[in-house]
């Protein structure tokens, strides 16, 4: 009997339709277009508007649209995996009414938070239970509403973030195709670097700390850039000379979306051409826990059955990481 490995076998996304561009953002902080683009790459990104509406909405818009073109039957869905840094609400699990509303009536669910390596890890967890013989369809959404707690008078964050969100299903494969190896990280030293403060349980939000607005995100933004070029293209690196790879075997480079300068210099590390460099930060900045699906989404009609990508992110925490993936399907 041939060995298992957890191929991915379809993908959805979903945007909203409200566009934030440079061009605005400038009338609203101290910032402008060229600056944007030349330090991060990013031209507009996405916002939810519609008050009420969190991750959730964007998790079952893109789930919906993965069921939609893939014919799936949400009731064959064993598991649903909502990789997201920003949940609707505490307590309350975001991945169960994912579920319920996209009609996985069978499928239990959970939350999986490593910030934006949150995917990331849901990549290797979602296989490791398709690996496992007991489950046969896991559906792992990346899904962030960052606009919920981004400062838009703090331009070192306000430029940044987006929302979105971005769906995989998992599926038993004989072929050896999916997961072939991982290199997941985490050093909790860093989470001074990137966080929201206020809003957890260490420093709850109150009404005399609210107007110090600590439950908007904080970055210090050379200390997180700097660890990021550093562990992203290191792990990248080692996973391929962990599995005696070149750069000619190499179809896909698929990094966390955070800054085009950091993505530039994993690409360079692994000594992989631009052509090979999954890219979609110019248009929706970082989506977080949805950047990696995202990817997925927009480059799927270029995608061959066998192609080797390397996929990596980097988050807060810090958390980080690389996985080598084979593709299981032609479109």
């Amino acid at each position: 009997m041939s060995k298992i490995t957890a191929a991915i076998t379809a993908v959805g996304g979903y945007l909203p339709d409200f566009v934030l561009s440079n061009k605005v953002l400038e009338t609203m902080v101290d910032t402008n277009d060229e600056w944007i683009t030349t330090r991060t790459g990013i031209k507009e990104r996405r916002i939810l508007k519609e008050e009420g509406k969190g991750s959730s909405f964007l998790a079952i818009k893109a789930a919906e649209n993965l069921i939609e073109k893939s014919g799936i039957n949400p009731e064959d869905i064993d598991l649903v995996i909502v990789a997201t840094a920003t949940p609707d609400m505490k307590a309350a699990s975001t991945a169960a009414y994912t579920a319920t509303q996209i009609g996985a009536v069978n499928a239990f669910s959970y939350d999986l938070e490593a910030a934006c390596s949150s995917f990331l890890f849901g990549m290797s967890t979602a296989s490791a239970y398709i690996e496992s013989g007991r489950y046969k369809k896991i559906l792992l959404i990346g899904a962030d509403k960052n606009s919920s707690f981004i400062n838009y008078k703090d331009r070192a964050t306000c430029i940044i973030f987006g929302d979105g969100a971005g769906a995989v299903l998992f599926e038993p494969n004989e072929e050896g195709l999916g997961l072939q190896d991982e290199l997941l990280r985490s050093n909790g030293e860093g989470r001074e670097f990137l966080r929201a403060q206020r809003g957890g349980s260490s420093y709850p939000i109150n009404a005399d700390t609210f107007a110090e607005g600590s439950h908007y995100v904080f970055q210090d933004g050379k200390t997180v850039f700097k660890n990021a070029v550093f562990n992203m293209a290191d792990v990248a690196e080692r996973i391929l000379k962990r599995n005696n790879l070149t750069n000619d075997d190499v179809q896909w480079l698929a990094a966390h979306q955070a800054n085009k300068r950091i993505i530039d210099a994993t690409a360079n590390r692994i000594n992989l051409e631009d052509e090979k460099v999954m890219m979609n930060i110019q248009k929706y900045g970082n989506t977080t826990s949805a950047t990696l699906p995202l990817l997925l989404w927009d480059y799927e009609k270029q995608l061959k059955k066998g192609d080797t990508i390397i996929f990596a992110a980097f988050g807060g925490g810090f958390t980080w990481g690389s996985i080598y993936f084979k593709w299981a399907y032609n479109s």
